[in-house]
């Protein structure tokens, strides 16, 4: 699963270069957690849109805003099928810039975090869906993560990791007018390990409300 991640830098170089549009810049947040209004890009009538949603997906169909509670991530293997996640899968795509995220390894000493980004050091994208739910009294903007099996880096501490798109694939996962799921599900790979790079970082980042760049410095 993916259930924190790091957004350090105010200016998204990699993906304003890729998708050839500069996006305003962003307070930088060390410690995103689920239920937060996070960045997200989408495509519109008029290009590329950089907003803010609540991180737990909210279909149209949803009771209420609880439901967001359980749909933080989607599964890629299933994201097709699910009634919560297909109809945005082929409509609703976005990117959700990050630059790291943390992962939880079990040890006798108890649940260790370990903090994982691109040995680049560059922002990146996880692949994301949106929507919009609305009642008389009340609107929300949502979005949820994919996450699918983790590659061998990541899977030495957790069997599952966010999916990190390829930069190549970003202009064709904001595309809405691509709706083949089959096609879809083929960009959801697993992110090359050689470039990855990890550490063990301090449990402080295991409240949410800690958000500092201390919590991505190694320890031990």
């Amino acid at each position: 699963m993916c259930g924190r991640y790091s957004l350090g830098r105010s200016h998204l170089t990699q993906l304003s270069a890729t998708l050839g549009q500069e996006f305003p810049p962003l307070a930088a947040r060390y410690n995103i957690a689920p239920g937060q209004d996070v960045p997200c890009i989408r495509q519109d009538g008029s290009g590329y849109v950089l907003e803010q949603r609540h991180w737990g997906l909210i279909p149209p169909w949803a009771r209420d805003t609880r439901f967001g509670q359980h749909t933080i991530n989607a599964r890629a293997e299933t994201v097709a099928d699910k009634p919560a996640f297909r109809s945005a899968f082929r409509r609703h795509r976005c990117l959700i810039p990050a630059d790291g995220f943390y992962e939880w390894q079990t040890t006798p000493q108890g649940k260790q975090p370990w903090y994982f980004r691109l040995a680049s050091g560059q922002d990146f994208a996880f692949a994301g869906l949106w929507e919009h739910w609305e009642r008389p009294d009340q609107v929300v903007d949502s979005c949820t993560i994919i996450v699918r099996a983790a590659n061998p880096l990541v899977n030495a501490v957790h069997d599952r990791m966010p999916v990190i798109l390829d930069p190549a694939d970003y202009v064709t996962w904001l595309d809405p007018a691509q709706q083949d799921p089959i096609f879809l599900q083929t960009l959801l790979q697993a992110y090359p390990e050689e470039l990855m790079q990890a550490w063990p970082v301090s449990r402080a980042v295991n409240a949410s409300r800690v958000d500092c760049p201390e919590l991505i410095e190694p320890v031990g």
